[in-house]
């Protein structure tokens, strides 16, 4: 027998282990093995990276949740505190139930089917409301004594009752002494703060709440049940702190046994925290369903190993597509909040919030590149007076079109944004030359300029701006904006409808202005007002048939100055209304000393400012004056606006009925300046009108100024109303106004204001010759 040899049976024996695997039982039995292998790990893996990512979608979920919330909440509570804060500065300044039936009057109050508001005093009896304040005994309650003693808003805890829970938020209203005086309160029902969500957000077992400092529930929201007062404990301090802030933690609540992703929130101007917790269990039922499929799926794969390609594609597919829808919608859901949060709502342009950041770049890339770039600040003239007479959805239009205007009259390159109300900005990058900014100006003042058609009427709309250069005017954003404001309401002073650079010089006036403002606290108690009067003359006769009351003001270091430099400050601190009744006192006095002094009685007429008209005191100041001096109040004549007549027609009316009663003769000055109608004038009982003197300055140039005059003339005539023209300066003014058959006038070409004692000279030089005017 022939031996083998030995590195021959090693090859025979490795070749006959590699058969054997090679065998079909072997080789499937392996690769099923393999395949179950490969199928239960694959299995296994997707459903835990279900499970993982339904877990971390749904805490980013809630984030997104408590985002939104948080948001609605401070809104509301911004918009609570607002009105507690109007309405108690309206109570500073007149009585509680004239401040609350004024608000309500102007729809400054939110709507009384969801809040009432109370004016209460600091014995907690009710002074004035608004809705249905059902609140009993407010002074026995903590957040009453606390706006009472302190100047912050306060908050209640849940207060049961007839109607359901209510929240109460409440600041107190200061006296002239710092001191409390009273309580404003605003209700709400609990539910108000939880009631904007549904179960789809939700979910039946979601939380949804607001806590405050004590860590008590004002309310809590858990699907559809809703409660207040509920205790929440130390629950805070127990949340971990996580490495992504934009996913929320998984928490246990033990107030309900619940385990939710849970996240609190601070609200940084008010003593509360938001809460909002998405259940574990609810939230990831369908990822463990999910889990349930695959497993079943796989256990059927197992049966052939044909399908287990099939089977693992299909899921990974499957996956892979809910990735990307939940992705894609997470985008589009980013995007169109980020696109919300930076442009604003009703004229579609960038907002105050996105105009910064623009600016801030712009701000950067000129540095960097040592470029200057302009800044054009806009603010649309007397738009006020439109959202007045035509309403707000007048003016939202008018905001809409001035908004496409200005757009069309940019470049691409420039910025254009709305920071709100009828304030525009437009930056203009890479500018070389300052002088290049003037006609992009021009194009903006003509193309808004243009006629409006609002309401089914026409009108003119003009704008003033004030133009700013980067780094030259300001080389951070609060500086540049601030002077640029500060240029468009120069461009105001001089006119409106103009733009204007900013100067140093301008720095220079606000800085006077404020130094003005301090010694005007103190110019009625030291004597330093005076008083000229300029004469109102017949244009027939030339005689002075009355004088006009104008106010000056004898600065000890400035000097005389003029109404134009005083009067708007005196306007904005509310010094008017003394100023006013001592205007009012002394020129009745005065006309009552000229009578005593030998004089023939004279017409004295008194400018009436805006806020006077408006003062609940009017009336009876010009009694007591009247009263006091002895006038005969057929000699008084107050001069209103018309613009001051339009604001409130019916109460106008009312109140000059009311002097009328009394014997004053009342006259409308600038007229032509606003937008009333001959239908309108005829509700008012008037017994003069005044042109403006814009109108006649312009008289014998201007085409259009002189028919505007002579149409007010044709008005005044029609209503057998005495018709003044105010500025008349030359013989050719003085001749046309004569041959339009106007009744008086005032003016250099007649007498400019003069003091008591030198008007009082002119009246008896005038006694006996001719009284006709002289240039």
């Amino acid at each position: 027998m022939t031996e083998t040899d030995p590195d021959t049976q090693a090859d025979l024996a490795s070749n006959k282990k590699t058969s054997k695997w090679l065998e079909a039982p072997v080789l499937i039995s392996s690769l099923a093995l393999l395949g179950l292998s490969l199928i239960w790990a694959a299995t296994v893996h997707l459903t835990d990276d279900v499970l993982s990512t339904a877990s971390r979608n749904t805490a980013s979920m809630a984030t997104d949740v408590a985002d939104t919330y948080e948001a609605q909440v401070i809104r509301a509570l911004r918009e609570i505190d607002q009105t507690l804060k109007l309405v108690r500065y309206d109570t500073q300044r007149q009585t509680p139930e004239a401040a609350m039936r004024e608000l309500g009057e102007r729809d400054l109050l939110p709507p009384s089917l969801l809040f009432s508001i109370a004016v209460l005093s600091p014995e907690g009896n009710l002074l004035a409301t608004h809705g249905n304040f059902r609140l009993q005994h407010p002074e026995e309650h903590t957040f009453f004594q606390e706006a009472l003693n302190a100047n912050q808003l306060t908050l209640s805890r849940p207060i049961d009752t007839e109607a359901g829970t209510f929240l109460y938020f409440a600041r107190g209203v200061g006296s002239n002494q710092n001191q409390a005086s009273g309580v404003v309160a605003l209700a709400v029902h609990a539910d108000y703060f939880v009631s904007g969500y549904d179960n789809t957000t939700l979910g039946d077992v979601g939380a949804l709440g607001l806590v405050a400092s004590d860590n008590h529930f004002r309310v809590y929201r858990s699907g559809d049940a809703i409660s207040t007062g509920l205790p929440m404990g130390n629950f805070i301090g127990e949340l971990p702190k996580l490495e992504d802030p934009s996913l929320a933690p998984l928490m246990y609540h033990p107030w309900d046994g619940v385990e939710r992703y849970t996240v609190i929130r601070e609200l940084f101007e008010f003593p509360l925290s938001v809460v909002v917790g998405l259940s574990h269990r609810e939230q990831l039922e369908p990822a463990l369903t999910t889990k349930r499929e695959y497993f079943w799926r796989a256990a059927l794969a197992s049966v052939g190993l044909v399908g287990v390609a099939a089977i693992l594609g299909f899921l990974s597919w499957r996956l892979q597509r809910t990735r990307q829808q939940a992705m894609q919608e997470r985008v589009l859901h980013a995007q169109k909040v980020e696109y919300l949060a930076f442009h604003d709502s009703l004229t579609d342009l960038p907002n105050r919030a996105y105009f910064s950041r623009l600016l801030t770049q712009s701000m950067h890339e000129a540095r960097r590149y040592e470029r200057q770039f302009a800044l054009l600040f806009l603010d649309l003239d007397r738009f006020k007076h439109i959202n007045d007479s035509l309403g707000h959805d007048a003016g939202d239009d008018l905001l809409q079109e001035i908004a496409r205007r200005l757009s069309r009259s940019v470049r691409e390159s420039d910025v254009l944004a709305r920071l709100g109300g009828d304030e525009f900005v437009v930056l203009l990058p890479n500018i070389p030359d300052p002088q290049q900014v003037a006609p992009v100006a021009d194009k903006i003042l003509a193309a808004c300029g243009k006629p409006f058609t609002l309401a089914g009427q026409e009108f003119r709309v003009t704008v003033s701006i004030g133009i700013t250069l980067f780094p030259k005017d300001g080389d951070d954003e609060q500086t540049l904006m601030k002077n640029a404001d500060m240029a468009m309401y120069h461009a105001k002073e001089l006119g409106k409808n103009n733009f204007q650079y900013f100067s140093e010089s301008l720095n220079t006036d606000s800085l006077e202005r404020l130094t003005l403002e301090s010694s005007l606290r103190h110019a009625l108690e030291r004597n330093e007002f005076r008083l000229f009067y300029q004469p109102k003359r017949s244009m027939k006769s030339g005689q002075i048939t009355g004088v006009e009351a104008l106010l000056r003001w004898q600065h000890p270091e400035l000097g005389m100055i003029l109404p134009m430099q005083f009067i708007p400050v005196a306007e904005e601190n509310g010094l008017i209304v003394p100023i006013g009744r001592w205007v009012l006192r002394t020129a009745c006095q005065q006309s009552v000393e000229w009578q005593k002094s030998g004089l023939p009685p004279l017409n004295m007429a008194i400018n009436l400012s805006a806020r006077q008209f408006i003062d609940e005191s009017l009336l009876d100041d010009i009694k007591q004056a009247l009263q006091d001096t002895g006038m005969s109040p057929e000699l008084l004549e107050v001069e209103i606006t018309e613009t001051m007549v339009m604001r409130d027609v019916e109460t106008t009316v009312d109140i000059l009925k009311e002097l009328k009663s009394m014997g004053v003769r009342v006259a409308i000055d600038d007229f032509g300046t606003g937008y009333s109608s001959l239908s309108t004038l005829k509700q008012f009982p008037v017994d003069s009108i005044k042109i403006d003197s814009s109108f006649v300055q312009d008289l014998t140039r201007s085409v259009e100024d002189r028919g505007l005059t002579e149409a007010i003339i044709a008005v005044g005539r029609n209503l057998s109303l005495n018709v003044i023209a105010e500025g008349v300066e030359t013989s050719e003014q003085y001749e046309y106004l004569k041959e339009q058959a106007c009744d008086e006038f005032q003016g250099f070409y007649g007498n400019a204001a003069l003091p008591a004692d030198k008007l009082s000279q002119l009246i008896t030089s005038l006694e006996g010759n001719s009284a006709e005017p002289r240039e």
